[in-house]
């Protein structure tokens, strides 16, 4: 009689720990997945951080034009807003796709043709212009560039 109480004292203190457990789990993926909400509310927190200096320099630079229209120092200001844009993509390993794709041949992967031009230097299916840059995060396609592609010369 003793060891048939002392296997239901274990039992009911098994049950117990088992309980208690099930209830530790369930807390612990219930924080986690608040946690991993948060994070992704929140992800773009340090590229919009970075961005924020191009924003002040936008501002500034829009203020100096309406007071002394110098095209080449409004000029100069644009490219520098431009080199910084670059710096903050390449931070966030983001990088353009633009120029350094003339001449090479036209992938559909990272390019979007929007036109053909008879080319006579180039084979057919290289890229002779692009129209608009595309943009690659990490390995991934985030906006493939528009390019301008050679097609057989006409004559």
């Amino acid at each position: 009689m003793d060891e048939l109480e002392s296997l239901r004292g274990k039992l009911a203190e098994a049950q117990d720990k088992l309980l208690r457990t099930q209830a530790e789990l369930e807390n612990y993926r219930k924080r986690a997945r608040r946690e991993l909400e948060d994070e992704r509310r929140f992800a773009e927190i340090h590229l919009v951080r970075d961005l924020l200096p191009i924003v002040d320099n936008l501002s500034r630079a829009i203020e100096a034009a309406e007071k002394n229209a110098d095209a080449g120092k409004l000029l100069e200001g644009f490219k520098m807003m431009q080199k910084q844009f670059e710096q903050v993509f390449a931070q966030h390993h983001c990088k353009l796709i633009s120029a350094e794709v003339v001449g090479e041949p036209f992938d559909p992967n990272r390019h979007e043709a929007i036109m053909q031009q008879p080319s006579e230097e180039q084979e057919e299916h290289t890229v002779l212009g692009v129209t608009r840059p595309g943009l690659e995060l990490h390995d991934r396609i985030v906006r493939p560039a528009q390019v301008i592609v050679s097609k057989r010369g006409e004559g």
